[in-house]
């Protein structure tokens, strides 16, 4: 009785694609693993199939023209998946969403005002008020919107999946000579990560620094006295297959005794994405303290919390190889609900069940 009861609902979820910029940045990743996964659940695309093409104007006809079709084909009383954010189409969306009296799952990938790019926190917030449910990241992020007065839902996802058709899985280990390879992957500027320029400042004879993406400022670094190296930027489909270490870090900012700046603060609230390609590669995780993540990365033994990342020495020093064991194994449990896209999925059916 309970699947045919279910039936109609799983008939009626709807969400409509649109181009996302094919780069080497990892920004659209989430967004179009997002929309894989929502096929594999039971939703339904309503506008063009998926297009990655690098031209802006090219995509954003595309964009506006799928999107004209999605909402058009949209049936009444339907279930309406968009993710967030959605800058030039979201309004648009979102009206006719409402005209037709359709129930709104939002997903949260970021909030511009906790980002620091947005000072209108009330313009922000009525944003989310077309949603009957909202995913978003984390409790941390859930209390936030809470204390804002949001009157959707709040389901927290805990973890961005991270879809990879070829990657096969290779256990970390340290490296030949008895250090540890700590790996980062993402924007490697000052504006994001200046923190990385002042590593080798530290006293440290544990750890190795493996560097992977854009931005790396190579004059800021002495090649003959340093801990850093850079193995070379790739797209977000091809990066899992490159890295080797024993560690993915994450950390934002320009200091290294705590994650400051925008970019550093947005950690109490989001769930960085390179956590996830991390835990797609096998790799134990090294996180500050304070980030909201790192309650998962401390319940689940994940890896290790650090509140500045002068302590990383030491704990790694300490670190038995039993322990460092068992953070691997708790990983590969992990990466098995990345991969399948585990996190959206319950995610979603914890939605689905409050609007049912």
């Amino acid at each position: 009785m309970q699947s045919s009861k279910n039936q109609p609902v799983m008939a009626n979820l709807f969400y409509i694609s649109r181009n996302y910029k094919a780069t080497n940045s990892a920004a659209s990743k989430p967004k179009t693993d997002c929309e894989r996964i929502l096929d594999k659940i039971g939703f339904k695309n309503l506008g063009f199939k998926q297009t990655t093409y690098p031209s802006s104007a090219l995509g954003a006809i595309i964009s506006f023209f799928g999107i004209t079709k999605g909402v058009i084909r949209l049936p009444r009383n339907s279930t309406l998946a968009i993710q967030y954010p959605l800058s030039k189409y979201y309004k648009y969306i979102t009206t006719i969403a409402g005209i037709k009296k359709c129930k709104i799952v939002l997903i949260i990938h970021d909030v511009k005002y906790l980002m620091g790019k947005n000072k209108d926190i009330a313009r922000e917030m009525k944003k989310f008020s077309c949603a009957d449910v909202i995913i978003v990241h984390n409790d941390n992020m859930k209390k936030w919107f809470e204390q804002q007065g949001a009157t959707a839902k709040l389901i927290p996802l805990y973890m961005f999946d991270y879809l990879d058709d070829n990657s096969s899985y290779t256990a970390p280990e340290l490296s030949n000579n008895g250090l540890f390879d700590v790996v980062f992957a993402g924007g490697l500027g000052m504006a994001k990560s200046a923190f990385i320029y002042k590593l080798d400042a530290l006293k440290n004879n544990s750890f190795h620094l493996k560097l992977y993406g854009s931005g790396f400022i190579k004059n800021d670094v002495d090649p003959a006295n340093t801990i850093i190296s850079f193995e070379g930027m790739f797209s977000p489909d091809d990066v899992a297959k490159h890295i080797r270490g024993s560690f993915g870090l994450v950390w934002n900012g320009n200091s290294i005794d705590e994650c400051a700046g925008h970019f550093g603060q947005y950690l109490l609230y989001n769930n960085p994405h390179k956590t996830s390609l991390y835990l797609l590669c096998g790799l134990p995780i090294i996180i500050w303290d304070k980030a909201a993540i790192a309650t998962v990365i401390k319940e689940r033994q994940l890896g290790i919390c650090i509140s500045s990342l002068e302590e990383l020495d030491g704990k790694l020093k300490n670190l038995s190889n039993e322990d460092y064991q068992q953070m691997v194994k708790n990983v590969a449990e992990v990466r098995e609900q990345i991969i399948s896209g585990g996190f959206l999925k319950a995610a979603m059916e914890k939605a689905l069940q409050e609007l049912f």
